[in-house]
């Protein structure tokens, strides 16, 4: 299809085994609606809305550049960022892909997306943690978040590609990926970018943009995005990067958590790497105020309060080293499975 519109359907795409036009969509979106599951019934409000005369979906973002807020995205933009993926991953019509996201939000809109522009036969099932259990399907193409990922760690050598997004990765988590023949990528993005606009190989240091993007960085050494082709304004972002090159940034934290500790400033994602795999529970590295240092560095843990080995922070530098240690029954999260570390600590 060459130069497709929001208006196209691919005439390669399936849903369930099915080849469906506009009209046969339209049709599916009111029996998902009227008498749906409750995971059906957002699939078949956004695909009205995106058969609508509008030219635009609105979305709550989720924050990443600011405050949470609903914005007008351009559905032409939702093609494009739909081609970019398509040419990244090296993604074709007839493709196999299971969708396995809540299309409320902007992941799951665009992996629908996806699949109507580039002609994915797709198979829709229940966002749920286990989303590949007793599923014998081979799928060349799935997105997942990673909780669903490290649901899946046995049954995803019957996928070809994964990508993994809406919360950071963990270290050991990747360990485990890296030894599957699977290609797993871990995507940099927001509601903002209309989902990911770089990704990055599972064993590589940088993420590398997709097509038509290309990064600078701001005087807080935050990741600025130029996607024309997706976004009428430059993105600013509060993800601090390393770049190294206009393609290729190394993602070090948000400048949000940055922790001023007598004048030394550390930050949080940073430390938390350097004890990753050293503690079994979920964790982050926040800050106390401190009458000393302003503020001072403090692990939270989840779970049960037990003891640690002083050896635990060898791996720290002097200022690094938490001065204490708290512990919260359950972390506070957002769908997607990213710890909401100031709702946390309240």
């Amino acid at each position: 299809m060459n130069n497709p519109t929001y208006e196209n359907v691919h005439n390669q795409f399936k849903l369930n085994g099915f080849h469906l036009n506009r009209e046969d969509l339209c049709r599916v979106a009111y029996s998902f609606i009227k008498e749906g599951e409750d995971f059906e019934k957002p699939v078949g409000d956004f695909l009205l809305d995106w058969f609508d005369s509008k030219d635009y979906i609105e979305m709550q973002t989720s924050g990443t550049t600011g405050t949470p807020k609903t914005i007008s995205v351009s559905k032409q933009a939702m093609v494009h960022s739909a081609l970019a993926t398509g040419d990244f991953f090296d993604l074709h019509p007839g493709d196999k892909a299971l969708h396995c996201l809540p299309v409320k939000y902007v992941a799951g809109k665009m992996m629908l997306v996806r699949a109507m522009i580039l002609g994915f036969d797709l198979e829709f099932t229940a966002p749920s943690s286990h989303p590949l259990r007793n599923n014998e399907t081979e799928f060349d193409f799935v997105a997942m978040v990673p909780l669903q990922a490290q649901h899946s760690v046995a049954e995803l050598k019957k996928v070809k590609k994964v990508i993994i997004g809406g919360a950071a990765l963990n270290k050991t988590l990747e360990k485990q990926l890296l030894k599957l023949k699977t290609e797993v990528y871990e995507t940099y993005g927001m509601t903002e970018t209309i989902t990911h606009i770089a990704a990055r190989k599972l064993g590589e240091k940088a993420f590398t943009v997709l097509p038509d993007v290309t990064i600078s960085y701001d005087n807080r050494n935050c990741l600025v995005i130029h996607a024309p082709r997706i976004s009428d304004d430059v993105i600013v972002t509060n993800d601090i990067v390393e770049l190294v090159n206009e393609n290729q940034f190394v993602f070090l934290g948000r400048m949000d958590n940055v922790i001023n500790s007598g004048g030394i400033k550390l930050i949080p994602e940073q430390i938390e790497q350097k004890l990753s795999g050293k503690i079994h529970q979920r964790f982050f590295i926040a800050a106390k105020p401190d009458t000393e240092l302003g503020e001072k560095v403090i692990l939270v843990v989840e779970g049960a309060e037990e003891n640690f080995e002083t050896t635990l922070f060898d791996a720290l530098d002097k200022y690094e080293k938490p001065k204490e240690v708290v512990f919260l029954p359950k972390f506070k999260d957002t769908p997607t499975g990213k710890i909401l570390r100031k709702e946390s600590l309240l």
